[in-house]
């Protein structure tokens, strides 16, 4: 597939991908005889992850370090997890902290469907 063509796929821009490829997220795309970005099917599954990740939150240096192992081989199956786990982790406290701000906005909105504006009232002054 060309840049173009996994660029709409995926609803990531050339630029992106580009980028990705240059900074090590994705390994090196394979090139037609003239140069040109050819993408096969294991290049689109490293896009799929890493689409994937950064939609998550993972952050870049994680990925490169994480493909970096992954070129490494299976040696380095342990450190490739530790990184996995310690995303993992850092997620499920940002999904905490976000469960937290609806649970209080939720509220907030309940309070305005009802009516109860009480503390804001004693908030301003005008209670």
């Amino acid at each position: 597939m060309t840049i173009a063509e996994v660029s709409k796929k995926y609803d990531i821009s050339a630029d992106t991908l580009r980028y990705y490829e240059r900074i090590g997220l994705i390994p090196p795309v394979p090139r037609t005889k003239s140069g040109i970005r050819n993408y096969d099917e294991t290049s689109c599954g490293w896009i799929e992850l890493m689409k994937c990740m950064r939609k998550a939150g993972v952050q870049i240096e994680a990925l490169i370090e994480y493909v970096e192992l992954f070129q490494k081989g299976d040696a380095t199956i342990d450190a490739r997890k530790a990184i996995l786990i310690e995303q993992r982790d850092q997620l499920q406290d940002r999904i905490a902290d976000m469960q937290e701000s609806l649970a209080r906005l939720n509220d907030k909105i309940s309070r305005y469907e009802q009516g109860l504006m009480v503390e804001e009232k004693r908030l301003t002054g005008r209670l």
